[in-house]
């Protein structure tokens, strides 16, 4: 609703006085809609659109000739101004206007501080900043230097400490565990419908989508090219013995299967019969270790070190950061990463992702899911407003502590419907890992 723009507002000007800007343009486009979209409510579609905020002024929203209408939809106050220089090339282009004349009409004065916050900032190896590296545009970078010194700004809403987008409002949680709801029950219809001889366009078809928004596309593929990951369905058919891998992304959700499609070790390829006991059982031990460890206060360090310790050995192949934080975008930032002393605060949202890249016959296993973090006054909030969604939550925590053996602290809230189920052989998903 409206008020929790007015409030994040309020939060933005605060977080500018702190980082020295006097002036904040936020630029998003298809592809970069998070910090944009949670400032003003409004998410490009097929245009870009920049989005100017000023101390004392009403913040403005520049959109091109199919956004500008589009923006009243959009929950946040702000003026909407026409720059048909953000619409796409052949259109009109009879209303043009001077971008100077327009972020000056939107309260940027010479001698400002400004800052843009486009999709990343650039850091070293040991989080060191960049604030002179810009991902965004050349001509906003030009236009805004005529006015004063400008910096990368996106620090602001995505560093893993105290990023605007890091620590969640109870309603922006609630509608990241919805979109979790449904992205995992796909995942699972999935899983549970993929047999030989479907096509996977077919076997995607099984997953009933609904028209939420996408933050990824589906990354689902078998056989030769499961070990990428990435890749899109395609018209070839299933085959007993495939490799297989399935990722759906929402706006503020993301969950994974991989594993084999056979019915037990006898299915599994040459040279790696022992999948399980080699590869899926440290694989599980590892996510089940960072289920338990994660918490309010936890650093990232610590959780790093506790997955490592299951699977450390180069055999694994973790080359990313095994959990991340999540938002409209698939990944904001990580904090867990090894020897981080950043601490997790109540608020966040993160993903258990943990991939293994063997790059050997033993292919990979991956249950990626997320959770919450909330205190005990962000619990009993969304108790309270989600009387629901709470409900899924403790059926999930149920689950996980009474069938698989882990067990949560008060403030992990489980997400995914299918929270930490793990079915190493795709025609025998009665059969899933436990620690006990």
């Amino acid at each position: 609703g409206t008020e929790i723009y007015a409030a994040r507002h309020k939060r933005l000007l605060k977080m500018m006085r702190k980082s020295g800007y006097d002036a904040l343009v936020i630029y998003g486009d298809r592809e970069h809609v998070a910090n944009i979209s949670w400032a003003s409510g409004y998410d490009p579609r097929f245009e870009e659109a920049l989005y100017v905020v000023v101390p004392d002024h009403t913040p403005t929203l520049l959109a091109g000739n199919e956004g500008y209408p589009y923006a009243e939809v959009a929950a946040g106050k702000f003026e909407r101004v026409l720059w048909q220089h953000l619409s796409l090339m052949g259109q009109p282009r009879d209303k043009d206007k001077s971008l100077r004349k327009l972020l000056k009409a939107a309260g940027v004065k010479k001698g400002m501080r400004i800052g843009i916050a486009g999709w990343k900032g650039y850091e070293t190896e040991d989080g060191k900043v960049d604030d002179q590296w810009f991902e965004t545009p050349h001509y906003l970078v030009t236009a805004l230097k005529h006015f004063g010194p400008v910096a990368n700004a996106a620090q602001m809403f995505m560093n893993p400490v105290d990023g605007l987008r890091v620590i969640n409002e109870a309603e922006q949680l609630a509608r990241f565990e919805y979109a979790a709801t449904l992205s995992s029950n796909a995942i699972k219809r999935f899983v549970l419908s993929a047999k030989p001889g479907m096509t996977e366009y077919d076997a995607c078809r099984t997953m009933q989508l609904d028209g939420f928004p996408l933050s990824t596309h589906i990354n689902m593929c078998a056989g030769p090219l499961a070990k990428y990951g990435l890749p899109s369905p395609s018209k070839r058919k299933l085959e007993e013995g495939d490799p297989i891998v399935v990722g759906h992304g929402l706006m503020g959700a993301l969950n994974c299967r991989a594993g084999f499609l056979v019915r037990d070790e006898n299915g599994l390829p040459d040279g790696a019969k022992d999948y399980v006991q080699k590869l899926v059982v440290p694989y599980f031990q590892a996510a089940a270790s960072w289920y338990q460890t994660i918490g309010v206060g936890v650093k990232g360090g610590e959780i790093y070190k506790a997955v490592m310790a299951h699977v450390g050995d180069p055999f694994f192949g973790i080359g990313l950061n095994p959990g991340h934080l999540i938002h409209l975008d698939e990944w904001v930032h990580s904090p867990i990463k090894k020897k981080s002393k950043m601490k997790l605060r109540s608020g966040m949202a993160l993903q258990c992702d943990i991939i293994p890249a063997t790059g050997t016959v033993y292919f990979s296993s991956n249950i990626e899911d997320g959770i919450a973090l909330a205190d005990e006054a962000l619990r009993t909030e969304l108790a309270e407003k989600f009387a629901e969604m709470w409900g899924r939550v403790q059926k999930r925590r149920a689950f996980m502590q009474e069938a698989l053996g882990i067990t949560l602290k008060p403030e992990v809230l489980p997400f995914s419907n299918l929270a930490a189920w793990l079915p190493p052989y795709w025609l025998s998903p009665h059969l899933a890992m436990a620690l006990k």
